[in-house]
């Protein structure tokens, strides 16, 4: 059943609401009763001027009865469906679910959301639990305390005499330490808390360089200029650029973006770009310059529709990722290492070569994205130095109509927070249930 069939119930909803009789409003606007009852089952199709009708009938606006909230409510529910693959359910009569119980339909949406944002928030927490300076001393002078508390406590219950004074002591360490583990695990709540709540800010150079770019929508437009402004006079109006170490990254990229402006122009580009469908490969020979420039030229368009939805990571040659620009459905660690399966690292083991790969990151609602990369030496090189090596990799999402015929490889985020867990690149043992 099509959405537009709920509008019947709307109707029949709203004139139950208003304590009219089907007779009444079927009189109202000169239909039968009868016509009318087929059209509140939703077993007639109605609209034009019938609806305009109704709707003035009710006090009510048309579009209201049209659409409503069940709209987005059988969105909703197609989507929590999608989640569960494992579980086959006919998605087309969503919308008989949220047209005769929608309370339940509220619930089953609603519970829904609530694992999503749960899983989020792990995510969220295994970065912070792994890598926060704060969180990572707090949970340690936790376990020192406890440890302390645990070995005066077996020192009086392992020794039967002992002296009255050195009783007393270990009575009093016992206290004084388990006063410190109270304080200590309330502060840690506390820490959490907050910053469930608001945004504590950058804690690595990275990340203030990455906040500052995100704010941008990674364009700067200063530098897109013949005569561009002065790098030194961005950096230091960045409002979430503060320490020298971020100073330093934030200089080092502008350079390179000011360098990919000048050989690709913005206005030339763009055209290009749409014309010959964002192919790097083609776009690369159009402009005579390596793929990895274009990649990164492309991530940093404007916000124009298409450009905003995509993403770019960077890294070096032992893997750590340099550079993130997100794209929704593709989730970027903030630290440690990314799925060893990425086109990223692909590319490291083959320099210069470039690679098309379509990939379904592992997850509640698999999204597929075709990803470019392409791996090759930055810098000056020489006889006597090893070479330093990059990878780039570009992030488009495609709608499944548009996907060009390749295999899909599935891939994850990292291992801690992957569900998928029969892989052979898989470092270490999951924290998330087993859901793919």
């Amino acid at each position: 059943m099509p959405a537009s069939a709920l509008t019947g119930s709307r109707i029949r909803e709203r004139r139950i609401a208003l304590g009219l009789k089907q007779s009444a409003l079927a009189q109202t606007v000169e239909i039968s009763p009868a016509y009318l009852n087929l059209i509140e089952h939703n077993r007639r199709r109605i609209g034009g001027k019938l609806l305009t009708t109704l709707a003035r009938a009710l006090d009510v606006d048309a579009g209201q009865l049209a659409e409503g909230a069940e709209a987005t409510l059988v969105a909703a529910l197609r989507e929590a469906a999608a989640s569960v693959p494992e579980i086959q359910v006919d998605r087309d009569r969503a919308d008989d679910l949220a047209g005769q119980f929608p309370r339940w339909a509220d619930v089953l949406v609603a519970q829904y959301r609530r694992i999503v944002a749960l899983e989020h928030t792990v995510e969220s927490l295994n970065d912070r639990m792994a890598h926060d300076p704060h969180l990572a001393a707090s949970l340690h002078d936790i376990l020192s305390t406890v440890t302390a508390i645990n070995a005066a406590a077996s020192i009086l219950v392992d020794t039967r005499d002992i002296e009255g004074e050195w009783r007393d002591r270990f009575h009093r360490n016992i206290f004084e330490d388990s006063t410190r583990l109270s304080e200590g695990a309330q502060a840690l709540v506390g820490y959490l808390e907050n910053a469930a709540e608001v945004d504590l800010g950058a804690t690595l150079p990275q990340d203030e360089v990455g906040q500052w770019l995100e704010a941008k929508g990674y364009h700067l437009p200063e530098l897109e200029r013949a005569l561009p402004a002065d790098p030194d006079k961005v950096v230091r109006d960045a409002p979430s650029i503060n320490s020298n170490s971020a100073k330093v990254l934030a200089r080092r990229h502008m350079d390179r973006y000011r360098a990919d402006a000048v050989k690709m122009p913005l206005g030339p580009f763009r055209m290009a770009a749409e014309e010959l469908q964002f192919d790097p490969v083609r776009l690369a020979q159009r402009f005579g310059t390596d793929m990895a420039a274009v990649l990164r030229r492309i991530a940093t368009l404007p916000q124009a529709p298409r450009a905003a939805r995509i993403g770019l990571v960077c890294c070096d040659g032992s893997g750590t990722l340099t550079f993130r620009k997100p794209v929704d459905g593709f989730a970027l660690p903030r630290f440690g290492a990314a799925c060893p399966l990425w086109p990223l690292y692909q590319a490291l083991g083959r320099p210069m070569t470039p690679l098309r790969a379509m990939v379904e990151l592992a997850g509640r609602d698999p999204v597929r994205f075709l990803t470019y990369a392409i791996a090759g030496p930055v810098g000056a090189s020489g006889f006597d130095a090893p070479p330093v090596i990059e990878a780039t990799m570009l992030i488009l999402p495609v709608e499944r109509a548009q996907m060009p015929d390749l295999p899909v490889q599935r891939i994850g985020s990292s291992c801690r927070i992957c569900p998928r867990q029969a892989c052979d690149a898989r470092r270490e043992p999951s924290i998330m249930a087993a859901g793919v």
